[in-house]
């Protein structure tokens, strides 16, 4: 078993769980060749999600850079997006800013057969909103108390709700959000949100744990992964998930790739077609 420290940099949850001992970074070879075998067991549990009539959501939250964008793509590369459904709301418009607060994400809950995948969440309210100002104590509080009501019956209806916060810590953000500075792949990542919620670590700290406190429920339990190594993450999430769904692997037909046709009249034609130009 691993030894264990505490972390350098204090807040509620770092105190009350020991961190694990750093490890290496994980090699892309040895991630590639344990997320090819998770994926094969996705493709099972697609097959039973679908077979059985399941109704699942998977939530996702966590600070700016803590990799939640990464795992939902790992999570979701190799199956289908008919049936795994990710959902990442913009901001709400001024019309749904006057409606109950749970009302613009009733639409995307599940039917039978689908996987919804929230890249944020209802959470909102208790994490960005909270924080930047968005809303109002008052409102935050009385969010915090409705969502176990509305979870539990979510649940009570038959939605398996499976609920993820993904946690970083300072240094790790720190670098990941130099490098959208930095980076011309990422400059898309950083806003001036971002940069505002950098400099509220602990205010995102108290709210984090407020919001855990409040809805961290035997139906509806929060599970927080460390994210400072984004393969391990990923690879730890994905297997922590396939363990909350029973799923079988179904028996599927043997498939051979029948004889095409013969060309017959066919001739390929004469025509200047336009191809792209191959500069690779």
């Amino acid at each position: 078993m691993s030894k264990h420290k505490k972390s350098k940099h204090k807040g509620k949850v770092e105190d009350e769980q020991a961190v694990t001992e750093s490890q290496p970074r994980m090699k892309n070879k040895e991630y590639e060749k344990e997320l090819r075998k998770l994926h094969v067991e996705l493709v099972k549990l697609q097959r039973w999600v679908v077979h059985e009539g399941l109704k699942v959501c998977v939530v996702f939250e966590g600070r700016d850079g803590a990799g939640k964008g990464g795992t939902i793509k790992a999570l979701t590369e190799r199956v289908s997006p008919r049936i795994f459904k990710v959902v990442a709301l913009p901001a709400p418009s001024d019309r749904e800013k006057t409606q109950m607060y749970i009302q613009r994400y009733l639409p995307h809950f599940p039917a039978a057969g689908e996987v919804v995948i929230w890249d944020r969440s209802w959470y909102n309210r208790a994490g960005v909103e909270r924080v930047m100002g968005f809303c109002t104590e008052a409102q935050a509080k009385k969010f915090l108390k409705m969502t176990p009501l509305v979870e539990k019956a979510m649940v009570d209806n038959d939605i398996i709700l499976v609920k993820y916060w993904l946690e970083v810590d300072q240094d790790e953000q720190t670098r990941r959000m130099e490098a959208r500075i930095t980076d011309g792949r990422k400059l898309w990542k950083l806003s001036p949100m971002d940069l505002e919620s950098y400099k509220r670590w602990y205010d995102y700290s108290r709210a984090r744990d407020e919001m855990i406190a409040a809805t961290d429920t035997e139906f509806a339990p929060w599970h927080l992964a460390r994210s400072d190594d984004k393969k391990r993450v990923r690879l730890n999430i994905i297997s922590h998930l396939l363990g909350q769904i029973p799923y079988k692997s179904l028996p599927h037909q043997k498939v051979k790739l029948p004889s095409r046709q013969k060309p017959g009249d066919y001739k390929e034609p004469d025509y200047p077609f336009k191809y792209v130009p191959e500069k690779f």
